[in-house]
């Protein structure tokens, strides 16, 4: 697969990952998504190929929610709440091929407060 462009470049990083990981009931695969407007969160049960839950700044909650460090962390605050609550407690963290930059922390660092261990 020759890489053309930026996407391609992380789509690889993501297949190259994703054959490493992989999520269970216990242990389910946190993985985020980030768009040019948007952060997605969900909870995968690869065995059974289910999402166990999602959180997203496209919903109701992030209405005109700026694309910021600030709202990462509040998309990974919101994750590790709604986690918790279905009895979540250890996830393997699947970034999705993006790089682990300021936005990626935050997201990680408030899910992380929030109760999760990765």
């Amino acid at each position: 697969m020759k890489i053309k462009n930026k996407q391609d470049a992380r789509r690889r990083r993501h297949f190259r990952i994703r054959r490493k990981i992989s999520g269970t009931a216990q242990r389910p695969r946190m993985s985020v998504y980030v768009s040019n407007k948007h952060y997605y969160v969900q909870f995968i049960d690869d065995e059974s190929a289910t999402t166990l839950a999602q959180v997203s700044t496209s919903g109701q909650d992030f209405a005109g929610a700026r694309h910021d460090r600030e709202t990462a962390g509040k998309v990974g605050k919101l994750a590790g709440e709604r986690a918790k609550a279905l009895g979540i407690d250890t996830v393997v963290f699947d970034r999705g091929g993006f790089s682990y930059g300021a936005r990626m922390k935050a997201l990680a660092d408030a899910a992380r407060e929030a109760g999760l261990k990765f």
